[in-house]
């Protein structure tokens, strides 16, 4: 399972939605290139099926949520297995500030939804560095 002073970022589903891929595109640029000792993600589909060990992970690490759109189900299905996210982070948010940066479809984000997902992967960094240093506890922005 995951080490005491992981964080762990957890993205939306968003299945189909252009921006569900961009956050998770973006979790997985924090996981595996910006940060990779300091945060892992975890699959939020094992929190919504009630998975015990993904429950007990959100109650005992930190947790970045990144959500596609303002219904914010990462948030939520962290809260409902009795987390609190650290930070709370939304693609909407990122895209509001980088209209330009259009992503292409929801399989293949084309250069302006990697941009995107690369803004976006830099502010859940941020936010990583924010928790590390015990400055945690943000919504919305980074």
């Amino acid at each position: 399972m995951m080490s005491a002073p992981h964080i762990l970022v957890i993205p939306c589903s968003g299945i189909g939605k252009v921006l569900g891929s961009v956050s998770r595109e973006a979790a997985l640029q924090v996981v595996e290139d910006l940060r990779p000792e300091d945060a892992e993600t975890l699959c939020l589909a094992r929190l919504t099926l009630g998975d015990p060990q993904a429950q007990e992970a959100v109650r005992t690490h930190p947790v970045i949520t990144v959500d596609g759109c303002l219904k914010g189900c990462a948030r939520v299905n962290v809260e409902q297995a009795g987390g609190k996210p650290a930070a709370t982070l939304r693609a909407a948010d990122t895209f509001r500030r980088h209209r330009d940066l259009k992503p292409a479809g929801v399989i293949d984000l084309g250069e302006g939804g990697r941009k995107l997902a690369q803004h976006l992967a830099e502010e859940i960094a941020v936010c990583v560095d924010r928790i590390r240093q015990g400055n945690g506890e943000e919504e919305g922005d980074a």
